[in-house]
């Protein structure tokens, strides 16, 4: 059986954990409520009303939030597990990662859909991540008796 030792190292996946929850669960919600506020989308509309002035641009923003959150339970998986086995290159990943996101955020906020594609490297550092427990899984497997 494999036991799992921790060092320093692994205190940069945690803080990558932290980062994730204080983007997507503060820093982009921040920004729907103030567009929220000054697009006058009022609740219980999750997105604006068909024919509302500002339909396009505060849906896109709504959007690219919500998009965050779908993909986020995913990553975090895979950053703790990758995490475990090889902190200093999950945590780059997650960075990486992490900086796409805000890429797609702010590009997707631009009411422009088609610029949401900036942030797309992001994919990248997760498919890194899914490879590195994906190798995690194979040594493992090879050290079965």
């Amino acid at each position: 059986m494999a036991e799992l030792q921790l060092g320093l190292e692994h205190g940069w996946v945690l803080t990558a954990v932290v980062a994730t929850v204080l983007i997507h669960h503060y820093w982009m919600p921040y920004h729907v409520i103030s567009a929220r506020k000054t697009m006058e989308v009022f609740y219980p509309h999750l997105y604006a009303p068909p024919g509302h002035k500002h339909e396009k641009r505060f849906n896109c923003i709504q959007r690219a939030h919500q998009n965050s959150l779908e993909n986020q339970p995913a990553f975090l998986v895979l950053l703790l597990l990758a995490g475990a086995r090889f902190p200093k290159s999950a945590s780059i990943a997650a960075a990486v990662y992490l900086l796409g996101r805000i890429i797609y955020f702010l590009s997707y906020s631009s009411g422009r859909p088609s610029r949401r594609h900036r942030g797309a490297f992001m994919h990248a550092a997760n498919l890194a991540l899914l490879g590195m427990v994906g190798r995690w899984a194979w040594e493992l497997l090879q050290s079965a008796p």
